[in-house]
């Protein structure tokens, strides 16, 4: 094994180590220590196997750090994401890019499924990896159960 550059999203964290996933290639790397890291916490870092057993890793260089809140919100869509999900049907996501940078992801579902797609959303891994690869800071999940509606917003800095 060799070393790995890429963006990493902390998905477990304990004082003594940490689990990261690799957000293009979907990997999963076991620190065999934890270098300050909170789960949501995204890292432009390099990798490497950590002797002499090499079957955990260690990160060697970090290029840059960020955290993702991640923000189960109390707002409903916007009228324009309520707008997009009415050219929906039942099940499809849409996404537009924000203006800047960014993107938002309106999903159209069943009336009464809109509270469990929302938390399926939020406890998704792959939210946040989603994140780390738009640069987003913030993920806000919105929902409005009278339209079928739940957004996601992916925000940057």
């Amino acid at each position: 094994m060799s070393e790995k550059t890429g963006t990493f999203v902390v998905t477990h964290a304990e004082a003594e180590s940490a689990v990261v996933r690799d957000v293009e290639t979907a990997q999963v790397h076991t620190l065999a220590s934890n270098p300050g890291l909170e789960v949501h916490d995204v890292l432009k870092a390099t990798v490497a196997p950590d002797p002499p057993l090499e079957v955990t890793w260690q990160v060697i260089e970090v290029d840059g750090r960020r955290s993702i809140e991640l923000v189960d919100s109390d707002l409903e869509p916007t009228r324009h994401e309520t707008e997009i999900a009415t050219e929906a049907a039942v099940g499809d996501v849409v996404r537009e890019e924000r203006a800047g940078t960014g993107e938002i992801h309106v999903l159209r579902v069943p009336e009464d499924e809109v509270e469990s797609a929302a938390q399926d959303v939020i406890d998704d891994e792959e939210t946040i990896a989603r994140a780390a690869r738009f640069e987003a800071v913030r993920v806000e999940v919105r929902r409005s159960a009278d339209d079928g509606v739940v957004s996601v917003r992916y925000l940057p800095d």
